[in-house]
């Protein structure tokens, strides 16, 4: 017999019973009742979706509606702008001055230069602009030689030779779309000699050879700061270079491209950015380099002398440490000579001012037009997708022949209002 231990206890097996509490019953028949309403009722899934379709698609109508009227409004702006410069161009007589008659031949005596080279890009250009045949190239502005001026020969000759013919028989374009309507390439990579200035070269029997160069305005940085107050020209307002004793060299006449005379329609709003020639194109070619009068005094100003310098005598520093030196070049593709004579007056700068900026808004205004119109064509095509996808899950899941909730004549609902099914109501399977 064994001994009892009165110490050792008997311990039952005991079967654990876990009862669920109100709170989780109440989640898993939620959870049920959810997962059998998306089973029973998936329609109402794709007319939520559908719905929120129907308010894009509203919107965008809308904002098209409100950029038509805006527009509308600009084009009438535009136009008594246009009418109120053909008053001013009717009632003032051109008087034609010992300089102004020099302006002119200066102007010509460029493009002839430049024609010169036969067989560049800025030689069929201007050719093409000539014969009133350089429509298909609405956004090139023209050769970098046409676009500026400055007030004297030996400055021309001076800044011609510091940007090197390449650079001076460049053409210039507003947009990247410009490029591409001068030149296109195959499925190859090579060049398509029967479009764009090659075509139209052959055309008028001067052949495209060799590289030229494009620059694109809306590709560039541009200049980043003040500009002088109440200068019709926008010049640059940069600081004067100072000596570490802080005075000024001597010599200094200012920046080149700031001595740069661009025509008023040039000034302003070439850019998506609103901003002309000076900024973009000639602040990309001159930079900051400064011009002196004579090169001992521009050796002399060294320690402040960091985008290159130019002196009146022929003196040259390209860029810090680097030195032109010898006999300059002479090239004849050189900036036209202004006088700055004007007979136009102040009103009549500031309303072509003010036309050019309307006419900017303008081309955004269509940008914007454009976009959402594309955006409205994308979010009709994705209403119509889902309209088939509801269409087609109301026919699957019916065993009786149901009709659409939407005509058939229309591919959206009226007023883009959704029909929802009736809650409470499942559609039979």
């Amino acid at each position: 017999m064994f001994p009892s231990n009165p110490q050792m206890a008997i311990r039952p097996n005991v079967l654990s019973v876990q009862v669920p509490s109100p709170t989780m019953s109440y989640q898993s028949d939620a959870a049920v009742e959810n997962g059998a309403e998306a089973i029973v009722n998936p329609s109402k899934k794709i007319e939520n979706d559908m719905m929120l379709l129907g308010k894009k698609i509203k919107q965008h109508e809308e904002n098209i509606k409100y950029l038509r009227t805006h527009k509308n409004s600009l084009d009438d702006a535009i136009s008594d702008m246009q009418v109120t410069l053909g008053k001013y161009h009717s009632s003032t007589t051109p008087k034609i001055e010992d300089g102004d008659l020099s302006h002119m031949q200066s102007e010509e005596a460029t493009v002839g230069n430049i024609m010169k080279h036969e067989k560049s890009a800025a030689a069929i250009f201007c050719q093409l602009k000539k014969r009133h045949q350089a429509s298909h190239f609405k956004d090139v502005l023209g050769v970098v030689a046409t676009l500026g001026k400055v007030n004297n020969d030996n400055l021309s000759r001076l800044l011609s030779e510091y940007l090197g013919l390449d650079n001076m028989l460049a053409l210039v374009c507003t947009t990247y779309d410009g490029i591409k309507s001068l030149v296109s390439y195959d499925k190859e990579g090579s060049i398509n000699k029967s479009s764009g200035l090659y075509g139209l070269g052959n055309a008028i029997g001067q052949t495209l050879e060799g590289r030229f160069n494009l620059i694109c305005l809306e590709n560039l940085r541009p200049y980043v700061g003040e500009f002088m107050p109440n200068d019709p020209q926008k010049r640059l307002n940069l600081s004067i270079p100072k000596l570490p004793n802080g005075e000024t060299p001597a010599g200094f006449r200012g920046y080149a491209v700031n001595m740069i005379h661009i025509d008023n329609a040039h000034l302003f709003y070439l850019t998506v950015d609103g901003n002309g020639l000076r900024e973009t194109l000639f602040y990309t070619l001159f930079s900051r380099l400064q011009v002196y009068e004579t090169r001992a005094e521009m050796l002399q100003a060294l320690p402040c002398i960091y985008d290159g310098a130019i002196s009146l005598d022929g003196g040259m520093i390209r860029s810090t440490g680097v030195y032109a030196l010898g006999t300059g070049e002479e090239i004849d593709v050189k900036f036209p000579i202004t006088y700055g004579v004007s007979h136009l007056p102040e009103a009549y700068i500031e309303l072509e001012k003010e036309m050019k900026e309307l006419k900017w808004k303008r081309e955004r205004m269509m940008e914007d037009l454009q976009r959402e119109d594309a955006m409205l064509g994308h979010v009709k095509h994705n209403f119509g997708v889902k309209k088939q996808e509801f269409l087609g899950f109301l026919a699957q899941s019916s065993p009786y022949p149901q009709s659409s909730p939407y005509p058939q004549s229309s591919p959206y609902p009226m007023q883009y209002t959704m029909q929802a099914t009736p809650q409470g109501r499942s559609t039979p399977r």
